[in-house]
């Protein structure tokens, strides 16, 4: 039996926060969310322990129920010291014949791969690591702190991660040892078999750049970002024919990205549905016109899974050049719209547990000359996205939004003119990356969509 031990007893001190760290929020869910998630979900793990800090231990009881964590078995109050919570999850284990895989909770993007080869690497050894190179120079300073002492060979140095896997017996025996010890001092489970068990050889698995540990305010940027580039990636597991029977509105279903996935998703058995100015007369700044068309779908075929906004408006003019009444319309087609749809879209998903897509553009990292107002308003997107998939977590509502890079569209087309196809996505794989977006479990994600 395979037991992962998440260690979230920290409480933060060093990033600064007014909460611990595994309660901040990143794409959507709570750090602490995210990595029990990977186990939750890894096949080759049986139970889980959460080791807290006493003060939130209720605090992740209410997240284990939210969340159906079926595997977790044990909240256990964790200690001042991280070697007192691996502890905790030592002596609470009753089964001497079993697998501990220690994690640090602020690594969230653990991945299935290095969770397999920990598993894997159990098989045959006591005791399991995970590291990757050390690409930097390290120097060892004297006793002053202030001069190199020695500048190791760093082809024979790795910078440690988690998770660190363990025979119950071996991990027990180690920390026996070690707190007969009146100089105990401890880093991580791994040292302590090291200094106290020398004769058991520690294997280490290849670890991954992207499994970095949330630590100082600047790693929340960094993994914001690196859960963009994931759900960049979308599962080929991810299967569109499980689109069969889904009820799918899209506003701006009309042309280009919108009516592609409108037409792909009824290939695959959805009862899809497009609302625009030019076909049905549907407004999305008029939120009545919003509201009639859910309620129309609705009463037709008594639920809504997914709403999609892909209306928008690009005019590639300098901002002097245009007038108040276009400036007024292309700010309430891309964010009033916006709102519209997602309020009047709110019972329909609340009910469905359904899920609402946005679209952001490449333009919304860095406003460009021309069309200031589109690339300004698609920032708004993504904040607005990130924004809603927090406030509306707790009804079991996911919101991301798509961000493609250049696409052929007859809205791009109208704009730039005729450009080379090899320097632009089609259409219709973005309509497919937005589909499977639909199917997936991500909330308050940027799913970036880039030519290959």
């Amino acid at each position: 039996m395979n037991i992962a031990v998440i260690l979230a007893g920290g409480v933060g001190n060093r990033l600064g926060m007014n909460k611990p760290k595994q309660f901040l929020k990143v794409a959507g869910k709570t750090v602490f969310e995210h990595t029990v998630d990977a186990f939750q979900k890894h096949n080759k793990i049986d139970e889980i322990f959460v080791v807290m800090h006493a003060s939130y231990v209720h605090d992740a009881e209410d997240m284990v129920m939210k969340n159906n964590w079926t595997k977790v078995k044990k909240v256990l109050n964790g200690g001042s010291e991280r070697y007192e919570s691996s502890l905790a999850a030592i002596n609470a284990c009753v089964d001497e014949n079993v697998n501990l895989i220690f994690h640090d909770a602020v690594r969230p993007l653990v991945s299935e791969r290095i969770i397999d080869d920990v598993v894997e690497a159990l098989a045959q050894y006591d005791a399991v690591d995970v590291a990757v190179p050390a690409v930097d120079t390290i120097i060892a300073l004297d006793e002053s702190k202030k001069f190199i002492k020695d500048i190791p060979n760093r082809n024979f140095l790795n910078r440690g991660q988690t998770p660190q896997g363990f025979k119950y017996q071996i991990i027990k025996q180690a920390y026996d040892i070690a707190l007969q010890d009146p100089d105990f001092t401890a880093t991580d489970d791994c040292g302590i078999v090291r200094k106290y068990l020398p004769e058991v050889p520690v294997y280490v698995v290849d670890g991954e750049e992207r499994n970095v540990k949330l630590t100082y305010p600047e790693d929340i940027y960094l993994l914001d970002k690196l859960f963009q580039l994931k759900s960049a990636t979308l599962s080929d597991a991810i299967n569109l024919h499980d689109l069969q029977d889904k009820v799918m509105v899209v506003f701006g279903g009309n042309s280009g990205i919108g009516k592609d996935m409108v037409e792909i998703a009824r290939q695959y058995g959805a009862k899809a549905y497009a609302f625009s100015r030019s076909a049905t007369g549907t407004d999305i700044v008029d939120v009545a016109s919003v509201e009639k068309a859910l309620a129309d779908v609705c009463q037709q075929e008594g639920k809504i899974d997914y709403v999609v906004n892909s209306a928008a408006i690009l005019n590639k003019e300098p901002l002097m050049h245009l007038d108040a009444d276009t400036i007024k319309r292309i700010i309430d087609i891309n964010y009033l719209g916006m709102v519209n749809v997602t309020r009047a879209a709110y019972e329909y998903v609340k009910k469905s547990k359904g899920q609402l897509l946005q679209f952001t553009s490449s333009s919304y990292t860095r406003g460009r000359a021309y069309y200031s107002l589109y690339s300004s308003t698609k920032a708004a997107v993504v904040n607005f996205v990130q924004a809603m998939a927090e406030e509306w977590e707790e009804d079991g509502i996911r919101m991301n939004c798509i961000n493609p890079q250049r696409t052929k569209t007859p809205m791009r087309v109208a704009n730039f003119g005729i450009e080379p196809d090899n320097t632009l996505l089609k259409s219709e794989d973005v309509a497919v990356v937005s589909l499977k977006t639909l199917l997936s479990g991500f909330t308050g994600e940027v799913v970036d969509v880039k030519i290959k």
